[in-house]
């Protein structure tokens, strides 16, 4: 689940990406919720935000409140392949941060493959590159995953998600790197972040229906930082290895 920021641009370029589907109309679910989270990648510290839930089809253009905005432009076979836009939350250096500098909110352009020969399960892959950040901030990320989707009874659904999280020496500096300098004002030890593994998440929803349109979605995962982003001085010092997060949405579908 991502901010209200993301939300608001993601809406609007489906709106412009999917007007030549305008005849068929979208369908999907729509709502509003709230989640419990780190503040930043290093989980310096906990926050609970107010968080949107979207999972919108328009055509081959979807909108969905993790993976961003895509385009299916080759389907074929349970395959699918496209662009993608996605939103990176930047971070404020405060609290047990100060000193640091701050990450601007970034976006990520890129791209996609998914296998997906059935509704309930899928493979897929994602590579782009973080920009819009200030002074150099933002590099190349992606992702490699599955998902498993299951019918628990009573309309209620499930699904089982495992990712795995990239990216390269830039996109770990931004977050996870600390220069002599920003030692020196923060107090905190200074790193030099490399590119590799970033981290794993593993994920299970649930999803309750409440009337034949609304239904209840929560979310539960937790994230294992890797290799350079485990061995961060922020994350040594001020953050954790360990990683969990919540968020339930009541949701509307049409």
């Amino acid at each position: 689940m991502k901010t209200p920021v993301c939300a608001f641009l993601l809406l609007t370029l489906l709106g412009v990406s999917a007007a030549a589907h305008a005849a068929d109309g979208p369908s999907g679910e729509v709502g509003m919720g709230i989640g419990y989270q780190p503040y930043d990648p290093s989980a310096s510290r906990y926050q609970t935000v107010p968080l949107p839930y979207f999972d919108v089809d328009w055509g081959d253009v979807s909108l969905n409140t993790d993976d961003g905005l895509t385009w299916s432009a080759f389907k074929a076979n349970g395959w699918s392949a496209g662009p993608l836009l996605n939103y990176v939350p930047g971070r404020n250096a405060n609290g047990s941060l100060r000193g640091l500098r701050d990450v601007s909110d970034m976006a990520m352009f890129g791209g996609f493959v998914q296998y997906s020969p059935a509704d309930f399960w899928r493979v897929y892959a994602q590579l782009g590159q973080a920009v819009g950040g200030a002074g150099g901030q933002g590099g190349v990320l992606g992702q490699v995953g599955g998902e498993l989707g299951y019918p628990l009874g009573l309309g209620i659904i499930g699904s089982s998600q495992l990712a795995v999280h990239f990216a390269d020496g830039r996109q770990m500096s931004t977050f996870f790197g600390v220069s002599d300098s920003e030692a020196q004002a923060s107090g905190i030890s200074a790193y030099k972040a490399s590119g590799g593994l970033q981290n794993v998440t593993l994920t299970q929803n649930f999803e309750f229906p409440l009337t034949a349109n609304w239904s209840l979605v929560t979310s539960a995962s937790w994230t294992r930082l890797l290799r350079a982003a485990a061995d961060s001085s922020i994350v040594r010092e001020q953050g954790n290895v360990n990683q969990g997060a919540v968020q339930t949405a009541v949701s509307y579908k049409f």
